[in-house]
């Protein structure tokens, strides 16, 4: 596998401010990441719809399916981002695309047959997780490859407006066909989108401005110490590292109780448990529209603490829902909204913040770093949600869970990212190289 081209690559090699759109590499990275996002989103739902629906998991077996999905973020991550740093993102995207591709084919083959059980949905799992943190690591660094810097508030709203249509689609199309075909098609669905994301993204051209490999180039171990170092010392990366693991950890336990609280607590059908999952994607289309826009007008930091705390303070109405689907339903579909659009100011807003202070050189390993600080407390999250509902029940359990999102807002208003001004930041001082 040959390594990326050289740092040669210079600005002059990425497109216009003004041509953004009319660039066919970044319409390719976005539509590869849009099939991908897409992929994914399904999976999210389809996978453990057909652990609770059709190999009828308990609580607990879906809460250690979902750490299992989400194990290799802690595992992984930081491998991943020193690996982003010295190879083409294009590369390491293509090759991922390809693996989930695979493996979901084969869940779909073995359901087809009767052969999954349990034990090799977990083992699916496994894999697909492992491709896709090489993959989100590799995509984050790509648009800084491909733009110029004052294009990064644009080209990551574009980026989150494509995750946002996956968010739409995804959810309700996964569940829609668990519910009214069969679980092989749902799975090979997922399947389908990576092949289309690899299709797109293997045509991308575009040289990488990838720092030059030295003679001897330094351990692995050393490189991911360097982002580890170079996080750390940041008081705005740091910030959100904390703030990330907090709302992530939480996160997962609260997913985790609401894909039961859903159907066992409200009786909803798999078709609606995925429409009020898709209700995210409209409010975060929107978020990422306003995302290009908001801070430069009222600041990075307020947006960033206002919007996280409508997104996550909106989850706390859920436990309170009762009686028929048509009092029901609607408000989960608000509640979706609202945390979709809020979650998209904070996505989008967040990544640019990190793109701007981060030297070149170190893209991949400081979203690594933040990464596995923040998504790597997941499997302990989802595990989280499945002991709460067995200690205090679905309603007393979500209400917990959520209420720990709240915590997020919380260290962000505390931090210096709440301070953050109109303009991004400048870049911070760091090694160069990989």
């Amino acid at each position: 596998m040959p390594p990326a081209s050289s740092s040669a690559a210079s600005d002059s090699s990425r497109p216009a401010p003004s041509g953004l759109w009319r660039d066919a590499d970044f319409r390719r990275l976005w539509l590869g990441q849009t099939a991908s996002q897409l992929g994914e989103h399904a999976s999210l739902v389809v996978l453990p719809l057909l652990a609770v629906l059709t190999l009828d998991a308990t609580a607990g077996e879906l809460g250690v399916l979902r750490a299992v999905g989400q194990a290799p973020i802690l595992l992984l991550a930081l491998l991943a981002g020193a690996w982003v740093d010295r190879w083409r993102t294009r590369t390491t995207m293509v090759l991922t695309d390809a693996g989930r591709a695979l493996a979901l084919g084969a869940v779909a083959l073995a359901c087809l047959f009767g052969r999954l059980g349990l034990p090799g949905l977990l083992v699916f799992a496994f894999a697909v997780g492992a491709l896709s943190v090489f993959f989100d690591v590799a995509y984050q660094a790509s648009l800084v490859r491909l733009v110029a810097r004052d294009q990064l508030l644009r080209g990551n709203s574009a980026l989150e407006g494509s995750r946002s249509a996956a968010q739409i689609g995804g959810p309700a199309l996964g569940g829609a066909l668990v519910s009214l075909l069969s679980a092989p098609i749902a799975v090979a669905t997922g399947a389908l989108f990576f092949a289309l994301s690899f299709l797109s993204i293997r045509r991308i051209h575009r040289a990488e401005a990838v720092a030059e490999r030295p003679e001897h180039p330094p351990r692995v171990r050393h490189r991911i110490h360097e982002g580890l170092r170079f996080v750390v010392r940041d008081t705005v990366l740091r910030a959100v590292c904390l703030a990330s693991a907090v709302f992530q950890f939480s996160f997962a336990a609260t997913m985790t109780v609401y894909l039961l609280f859903l159907p066992r607590e409200l009786h909803l059908q798999g078709t609606v448990v995925g429409l009020a999952l898709a209700a995210a994607g409209p409010g975060a289309l929107l978020g990422s529209v306003l995302a290009a826009r908001l801070p430069g007008r009222f600041g990075h930091g307020p947006v960033l603490v206002c919007a996280a705390a409508l997104s996550d303070g909106v989850f706390l109405c859920v436990p309170a829902l009762h009686g028929s689907s048509a009092v029901t339903v609607p408000v989960l579909l608000v509640v979706g909204f609202v945390f979709g659009f809020g979650g998209q100011l904070v996505n989008v807003t967040i990544m640019a913040v990190r793109q701007a202070v981060t030297p070149a050189g170190m893209q991949g390993r400081a979203a690594a770093t933040i990464t596995f600080a923040g998504m790597g407390l997941t499997p302990l999250g989802s595990l989280s949600g499945g002991f709460l509902v067995g200690e205090w029940g679905l309603r007393t359990g979500l209400l917990v869970a959520a209420t720990g999102m709240m915590l997020s807002p919380v260290v962000m208003a505390l931090s210096p990212l709440a301070r953050l001004g109109r303009e991004l930041p400048a870049p911070r001082g760091g090694p160069a190289g990989g």
